[in-house]
């Protein structure tokens, strides 16, 4: 298609559209390309690449989900509603879509600590749903509904990396969400996989992600109601044990449903004592972090030989940007 853009508006957003359609037009054509090589159809297009639009964008099959960032300049939303408009007439012409498979949500910055994050808040409006995948394994995202979808696109390779070493292992996944890494440690072959989240609705989403993949439901593959850190200290007094263990928790949660407030800067080591507990000799325990500037210390792991994966895991559409801080933590030696 003609890589010019129709200037339908004025001034300075008019511009910013202009840019915005140069960008995305130039990524897509180099993403697709890359995308089909390494058998996806869902990738991350455009993430505040130009400072004057913070915008994050991801393309799902024939969708866009978007995330925009508070501009750095006061603005009434009437202006804001026409400049959205704008940016969204820009994409669909940069992609060739359907303006209907583009949304656009705003990530408000959370004022204190105390607040809850807007990610799982569900909005108004019909459900928009789509089937994509990644090599053979089919995930559902909701594109409507939450700002996040379903699906971590910047935990690709953390997906493929539980997969592969998920064969014949008993595998636990805590804060499991949408149960996607559950998925790809059941089709790599897991002997069982225990996923435990604090929402039915997320879980009952993991059940319909198994589904998708022609994973039965069983004994074999549990899906678990509870907060963690309680299912954590029955699992230490049952003697449970798995051989890896993901525990990828949420920076901050006030939930209603927890018996108390999760904090990671406050209770990441609580929680890795407990977890490396649980975890048989030659185990692994795969921890990740989206706290901005988090790192773990050398005392940590407990005097165990813990790795950064981060090199590893950052995929194709995510170099030069941020993606959550993330450990392999061996009991036993370095694999």
């Amino acid at each position: 298609m003609c890589r010019e853009y129709n200037m339908e508006h004025n001034g300075k957003t008019a511009e910013q559209a202009r840019f915005l359609f140069n960008r995305l037009w130039k990524r897509h054509r180099h993403l697709k390309k890359w995308a089909r090589r390494i058998g996806t159809n869902a990738y991350r297009l455009y993430d505040r690449d130009i400072p004057e639009i913070p915008l994050v964008l991801d393309l799902y099959a024939d969708a866009v989900s978007g995330a925009l960032y508070r501009r750095p300049y006061e603005k009434d939303e009437k202006e804001e509603e026409l400049w959205l408009r704008a940016m969204k007439d820009s994409i669909s012409r940069a992609l060739d879509l359907s303006e209907d498979n583009i949304f656009l949500k705003e990530r408000r910055q959370m004022k204190n600590r105390q607040e809850t994050g807007d990610q799982y808040s569900r909005t108004k409006g019909g459900s928009f749903y789509r089937d994509v995948f990644e090599d053979d394994l089919l995930y559902r995202v909701n594109l409507s509904d939450y700002l996040d979808t379903g699906l971590f696109l910047d935990a690709r390779k953390r997906r493929a990396f539980v997969r592969r070493e998920a064969p014949g292992k008993k595998v636990l996944n805590l804060f499991a969400y949408t149960c996607t890494l559950s998925a790809a440690a059941a089709k790599g072959g897991a002997a069982s996989v225990d996923s435990v989240d604090l929402s039915s609705p997320y879980l009952e989403w993991g059940k319909v992600n198994f589904a998708l993949n022609k994973l039965d439901i069983s004994s074999q593959f549990s899906f678990i109601r509870d907060d963690v850190i309680q299912f954590l200290r029955q699992a230490e007094k049952e003697r449970r044990r798995w051989d890896i263990i993901i525990l990828d928790p949420p920076s901050f949660s006030n939930s209603k449903k927890m018996r108390s407030t999760l904090d990671i800067r406050r209770d990441y080591r609580e929680l890795l004592g407990r977890c490396l507990s649980l975890l048989f000799p030659g185990g692994t325990l795969l921890f990740s972090s989206n706290a901005r500037g988090f790192r773990l210390n050398n005392d940590d792991a407990q005097g165990l030989m813990a790795k950064d994966m981060n090199g590893e895991f950052t995929d194709e559409d995510f170099r030069g940007k941020r993606i959550p801080a993330c450990y392999a933590i061996y009991k036993g030696g370095l694999a």
